[in-house]
């Protein structure tokens, strides 16, 4: 069972001891994402990311990297449109090395003149390579088209013209805008005793300031559905269908969980799965994705084809969501599509690193941590009317836009 530790500057501790593990996993997750940025700023929380790793205070970019990879250890980072984290995955006796580095590079960062310019070129290289990713780039460019002029929609590497242009005072400027102290969690989960994890990280976390920021998130709005045909350097048509959705404040967001996974789901017995690859052979995969945010989420569905067979898969992947909004579940259909969401659930919990960023995520966005067994009974007791009424909605065609890659 988890513990919770409130410090007196807002910064929350949320710890679950693991015995049978050698490993301790430990990460800072905070409240800030790409769609926090202005305009001119798309990057940089990304950017941020990669400079905690090239000095601190009292740290260089050797010492960084070296500190916990030299004891078998793992030092991490990752962007989202709502979170940044820092994290790391070691043996249990240097979980205080870990949690003292975790600490410096996310509060003592000094992004270094030198090191930015370093970077930058790393970044563009990897904006380089997304270019290059078809699969990689089709998805953003359809968030692109579905929140169309809102920072959701914008790609969280950012712009080479942004990208270019950032300098020291830009990180200092925008931690110091979005940073609040009551939206920052240390998450630990592993074999280590709540008193042995407070003993490492209180003490530095305590001597931090509160602060609150008067910032507030733009929502969104007025999404308008479009079609978009792009013509480009690729050997197979891609296809990508989206639409707004239900927010991590939404009751129905387990709903459409289980109705994603009946959909598009990772599972191989997913009825896109069975129609466009298992009968037909149209597909070598394809996925359908829920993503909720903090005011709003993302639906969509992503695959790919031969230029040849694009219309035929396009028109049954809109049979089979007609089909969920026109015919009820039967019972023994509901039963086991529940049965596989729940034990899909129950096998991420075994993955620690992940639990431990969930509860920080958790306790971010809705300020506590439901057990899995509440979560369980969301979803059993959803009714086979309640799948077909948000089959309806969500999956109404007039309501969805189509992004196209064909080649040129």
């Amino acid at each position: 069972m988890y513990q919770i530790k409130e410090l007196a500057n807002g910064i929350r501790i949320v710890h679950q001891q693991v015995t049978h593990t050698r490993l301790v996993h430990c990460g800072f997750i905070l409240n800030i994402g790409s769609r926090d940025e202005d305009k001119e700023q798309e990057g940089l929380t990304h950017f941020w990311e990669h400079m905690a790793f090239k000095g601190t205070h009292k740290r260089k970019t050797f010492h960084i990297i070296n500190r916990l990879e030299s004891l078998g250890g793992e030092l991490n980072a990752y962007t989202t449109k709502e979170k940044v984290c820092f994290y790391a995955s070691v043996l249990k006796d240097h979980y205080p090395k870990a949690a003292e580095l975790l600490y410096d590079i996310t509060f003592n960062s000094t992004f270094p003149e030198k090191q930015i310019e370093k970077e930058r070129q790393v970044i563009l290289e990897e904006m380089a390579m997304y270019r290059d990713s078809p699969d990689d780039s089709i998805q953003d460019e359809l968030d692109a088209l579905v929140f169309e002029n809102h920072a959701l929609g914008r790609n969280i590497l950012g712009t080479e013209e942004t990208v270019s242009r950032f300098s020291q005072q830009d990180f200092f400027d925008f931690i110091s805008t979005h940073l609040d102290t009551s939206q920052v969690i240390f998450s630990i989960v592993g074999n280590i005793s709540f008193e042995k994890a407070l003993k490492a990280i209180e003490g530095p976390l305590s001597e931090i300031q509160p602060k609150h920021t008067l910032y507030v998130r733009n929502g969104f709005h007025g999404f308008s559905p479009k079609t978009k045909i792009v013509e480009r350097e690729v050997t197979q048509s891609l296809c990508a269908i989206g639409r707004p959705a239900y927010s991590l404040h939404d009751p129905n967001r387990y709903k459409l969980y289980l109705l994603n996974n009946i959909l598009g789901g990772p599972s191989m017995n997913s009825r896109l799965n069975l129609s466009l690859r298992e009968n037909y052979g149209y597909v070598y995969s394809i996925e359908s994705s829920y993503q909720p945010f903090s005011d709003t989420g993302f639906f969509g569905i992503y695959f790919g084809t031969e230029e040849k067979t694009l219309k035929k898969a396009q028109s049954i992947v809109i049979r089979e969501m007609e089909k969920l909004r026109n015919k009820k579940l039967g019972t023994l259909q509901l039963h086991m599509a529940k049965e596989q969401a729940i034990g899909q659930m129950a096998m991420a919990e075994e993955n620690y690193a992940a639990l431990m960023l969930v509860y920080g995520k958790s306790l971010i966005d809705h300020n506590k941590i439901d057990p899995l067994e509440l979560i369980f009974e969301k979803i059993r007791s959803t009714t086979s009317e309640e799948i077909q009424d948000i089959a309806q909605e969500i999956f109404d065609p007039s309501q969805l836009s189509t992004l196209t890659y064909i080649p040129a």
